[in-house]
């Protein structure tokens, strides 16, 4: 019997990969990754170069990203019927052979791989290799501590509501929002009304290749690719009283 073994690889660059992972995928001769369809995936692109030369790999293409709303039944209905047979194939497979998938980040932080992590239990051993957020790598780009002392840290989605981004945003001391992309204009308008734009920070392609750190309230809203992830660094407001 074989497993299935998710690699978390990080926030992007490939030196900040564990140990663990590294050897993972160096002595991978199976290996699945997603990406959308004609791109050769994020998660691929950071092993480049460190994989044996006879491997198998496995492109699990999305059938659907963001041509239709996250949120419609066609949506739900195309995605959840790509996990379920690409958890069927790899479960046929992992009968047989170790396959490694790769996931960017941590595979537990909003991995995709957790689609088909639900529908592969007790179906096929599964190892999961932890890995640093992608926000880690982010918020040390900006090069300020994101939390001190009794800060609270919330992490929002973009693709909630703009009076609830807006309520949570003035709750919190430091905030981390991803799924920015087409939010971003929503998650601006309600930093601003929450009095906290002045302090957002827009990181794109943290810690890759052509990485960019700019205050929010200097970029177009039309500006964010897909690879973004929105800051506000806490203030360790309750920093002395804690000392």
């Amino acid at each position: 019997m074989g497993r299935i073994i998710c690699c978390g690889l990080g926030p992007g660059d490939p030196d900040l990969m564990s140990v663990r992972a590294d050897r993972a995928v160096r002595g991978a001769r199976h290996v699945a990754y997603f990406r959308k369809q004609g791109r050769p995936g994020q998660a691929r692109r950071i092993v480049e170069g460190m994989l044996a030369a006879d491997v198998t790999e496995y492109p699990m293409e999305y059938p659907v990203t963001t041509e239709i709303a996250f949120d419609s039944p066609d949506y739900i209905n195309l995605l959840a019927g790509f996990y379920d047979e690409w958890a069927e194939r790899l479960a046929r497979l992992a009968r047989a052979v170790d396959v490694v998938v790769l996931c960017e980040g941590d595979p537990y932080f909003y991995g995709s791989f957790m689609h088909l992590h639900a529908r592969l239990q007790g179906r096929v051993e599964i190892e999961v290799i932890a890995g640093i957020p992608g926000m880690v790598g982010c918020w040390n780009g900006v090069g300020q501590p994101i939390a001190l002392g009794d800060d609270v840290t919330t992490v929002l989605m973009g693709t909630l509501a703009e009076d609830q981004l807006e309520r949570r945003m003035r709750d919190s001391d430091a905030l981390v929002i991803m799924k920015t992309g087409r939010n971003l204009a929503k998650v601006r308008r309600a930093l601003a009304s929450a009095g906290r734009l002045d302090d957002a920070w827009l990181v794109e392609r943290g810690t890759m290749p052509g990485e960019r750190v700019v205050r929010l309230a200097e970029v177009d809203a039309a500006d964010c690719p897909y690879f973004a992830i929105v800051l506000v660094h806490g203030k360790g407001r309750h920093l002395d009283a804690a000392e």
